[in-house]
């Protein structure tokens, strides 16, 4: 299967980083070559994550942090977000 990133996965993906590059730029190429790793792992093995929170999604830990959020079609697996852990997900309508 092809490996899609999204807009909002490869802003998630900069963001974090950069958080991390701030305090350790060895750390941040380290945590962003394991996020391509699991990523390309989700290509041969696209089931391999558990059923998402938002439905049709699926969730794999790529991190102990971090959780690439992705779904299927009959050709690509789309990363659709990749967040922390701590993070709200999904997100709670604002009232």
């Amino acid at each position: 299967m092809r490996l899609r990133w999204t807009a909002d996965a490869v802003r998630d993906r900069d963001a974090i980083y950069d958080y991390v590059e701030a305090r350790s730029p060895r750390a941040a190429i380290r945590l962003d070559t394991l996020f391509s790793q699991r990523a390309a792992d989700l290509s041969r093995l696209p089931a391999m994550g558990r059923p998402g929170r938002v439905p049709g999604t699926r969730e794999l830990i790529a991190h102990r942090n971090y959780i690439l959020v992705y779904d299927l079609t009959d050709t690509d697996v789309r990363i659709l977000r990749l967040l922390h852990a701590a993070r709200l997900w999904p997100p709670q309508e604002r009232r």
